[in-house]
């Protein structure tokens, strides 16, 4: 067993504010010299009753961060796997409010384990800026990823996240421009998510040498964590990943049993898939 460190603070002009769960989760993690393993599920698939027990046990396998995704008619960034788990989630019923009111079940009983909402601007204007981000620091959200709003775009936003401190997290992607990297660094709270792959979610090649020297890139700007993303499915690629980075982000492989199989079978699988990719992390250790 890993022993947990305490919530830490920061004193800031005088007061003491705790650090944020990611903050804290990451630095628990950098004093046991572990990679964080960030799990992405799609919140309501297949159903909404599915969703808060399956957490549960991810986090109970070894998740260090849930990715919760919000399910949106109009995936752009999303590869066919991840889409269908959000069309199936939408047919079950599941709406942007239905996502925090999963985060405020799952509150009940884990108030440690950070929760980053992914997903799309469009369903969060609808609501409103400050409307949403109000019921989701309620709710118990950390932090957010919004695939399609840029990072020069989302003053706005983040300025609202910052009155309820929440973080905003952005993503980077090979095809990033320097500048793009070096603003990233500037703004970004939380950790930085590196898309290791060209193109949508689930695709197939990864190519470790190149993340490695891009990640190293961003570091040498930032002292946020780095997560990488798209293209670990297993083991060996969590492996290979998490060498280079603090933190492997997995959805595919724990979604696409939710396809084929029914729900009770295909947490199973994805609780297995957890264990897999902690043992292989802690290998690295």
């Amino acid at each position: 067993m890993f022993t947990l460190l305490t919530p830490q603070v920061l004193t800031i002009q005088g007061n003491y504010k705790p650090m944020s769960r990611i903050a804290t989760r990451f630095a628990q993690l950098k004093s046991q010299q572990r990679k964080a393993l960030v799990s992405y599920v799609m919140a309501g698939d297949p159903q909404p009753q599915v969703t808060v027990p399956l957490l549960h046990q991810m986090v109970a396998a070894g998740v260090d961060v849930v990715e919760l995704g919000m399910p949106f008619s109009d995936p752009m960034a999303d590869g066919p796997v991840i889409a269908l788990a959000g069309e199936r989630a939408l047919r079950g019923g599941t709406n942007t409010l239905d996502v925090l009111s999963m985060v405020q079940q799952f509150r009940q009983q884990d108030t440690e384990t950070p929760i980053v909402l992914m997903g799309y601007l469009n369903p969060v204007e609808v609501i409103g800026y400050e409307s949403f981000v109000k019921q989701a620091h309620a709710s118990g959200v950390d932090g957010l990823i919004l695939v399609d709003l840029p990072p020069e775009e989302a003053q706005d936003f983040d300025a609202i996240l910052k009155q309820y401190d929440m973080d905003q997290v952005f993503l980077l992607a090979p095809t990033s421009t320097e500048e793009r990297i070096r603003y990233v660094a500037e703004h970004a709270r939380g950790f930085i998510y590196y898309v290791s792959l060209k193109g949508v979610t689930g695709a197939a090649s990864l190519d470790t040498a190149e993340a490695a020297a891009r990640i190293e890139k961003i570091k040498s700007m930032t002292d946020l964590p780095v997560g990488v993303g798209f293209g670990i499915r297993d083991a060996a690629t969590a492996k290979a990943m998490g060498s280079v980075a603090d933190a492997v982000i997995v959805g595919t492989a724990f979604v696409k049993n939710f396809e084929s199989l029914a729900p009770e079978q295909a947490v199973s699988l994805a609780v297995n898939k957890v264990k897999e990719l902690r043992a292989a992390l802690d290998e690295l250790v």
